[in-house]
């Protein structure tokens, strides 16, 4: 019994040697390790994991000078918060003849039965017989 008992304690001192021979291989202390232990069991929100408990703080990588030009530039921007159509229609550009489209708009206005559609007199077709007198003064030219 005594045998097993000393084999153990070998063992045990083999042991104890060979796990401070393994933390003097890293540079640093049996001290210095505890004591980081010791400082990191003490740490507030150690075992809190990233943005649980709220954003984190914000660290700005911009030159602030220049972000502050950028923001004075775009706040005297004109119409810099106007979607489009907001302050009124946009400026409208015709592609068209204006004598042409002034024409046939009197045209249409001047139509007789213009206002009168093919269901509107009892389920009957309306086929006009008057002229149209801008279209005869326009032909008349």
């Amino acid at each position: 019994m005594k045998t097993s008992q000393l084999a153990l304690a070998a063992a045990f001192a083999v042991l104890a040697v060979t796990t401070a021979q393994a933390q003097q291989s890293s540079g640093r202390s049996r001290a210095e390790v505890e004591a980081e232990a010791v400082a990191a069991a003490h740490a507030p929100n150690q075992n809190v994991t990233r943005g649980s408990r709220g954003a984190d703080p914000f660290v700005s990588s911009a030159d602030p000078e220049a972000m502050y030009k950028q923001a004075v530039d775009t706040a005297h921007a004109p119409n810099q918060n106007v979607t489009r159509g907001s302050r009124g229609p946009d400026p409208f550009t015709s592609k068209r003849d204006p004598a042409q489209v002034y024409q046939e708009a009197m045209a249409t206005a001047a139509a007789p039965d213009q206002n009168v559609t093919s269901g509107s007199r009892v389920n009957s077709k309306v086929v006009s017989t008057m002229q149209n007198p801008v279209l005869q003064s326009a032909q008349g030219k």
